[in-house]
């Protein structure tokens, strides 16, 4: 499972179709790395019922 942000849909979808493969992916907002501590935080409670989900699916 990987979580990638927005803004490497494209590189993402590319690279999956170039394997053959589709991995599980949950996005995230894009750019992270200017993010306080308190938007890391935010980002990550939005996003952890979809992972939690693709864990418990695979």
């Amino acid at each position: 499972m990987n979580i990638v942000t927005t803004g490497f849909v494209d590189g993402v979808e590319a690279q999956s179709e170039s394997l053959g493969f589709d991995p599980a992916v949950v996005y995230v907002p894009h750019p992270i790395q200017n993010r306080t501590k308190a938007e890391i935080e935010a980002i990550a409670d939005q996003a952890f019922a979809k992972v939690m989900a693709l864990l418990q699916s695979s």
